[in-house]
């Protein structure tokens, strides 16, 4: 499991990315459990996570942050990063975010997949 914490903040909300290889539903299902086990994750507003199967399925988990899921899909598409969950976690701070928020999961993406 690999899990950068603290990465990003913006008017007080925090972020953090985390992922592993998981090759089905039920490994992407463990894999959540196992990160809100912490805490820290347990306590977030949002762990909103996505995943592509190698046989080409796509599964995704918004947890409230609408739209976000989708744009997480495309990036691991782009990435041709199968059988990888990857999670991006957010605590509100209690500033609305707009648009910003998606800004920032690109943000979490990009990091988390360069470090591949």
């Amino acid at each position: 499991m690999k899990i950068i914490l603290n990465f990003l903040s913006d008017r007080g909300s925090k972020y953090a990315v985390s992922g592993r290889s998981v090759t089905s539903k039920l490994g992407a299902s463990d894999f959540i459990k196992d990160l809100k086990r912490n805490k820290k994750f347990s306590k977030a507003t949002h762990n909103t996570w996505a995943l592509i199967l190698s046989n080409g399925i796509q599964i995704k988990n918004d947890d409230g942050e609408a739209g976000a899921g989708a744009i997480m899909l495309r990036m691991i598409e782009t990435a041709e990063l199968y059988d990888h969950i990857v999670v991006v976690t957010r605590w509100y701070g209690g500033t609305h975010l707009g648009g910003d928020r998606f800004r920032h999961i690109k943000t979490c993406m990009d990091t988390y997949i360069s470090t591949l």
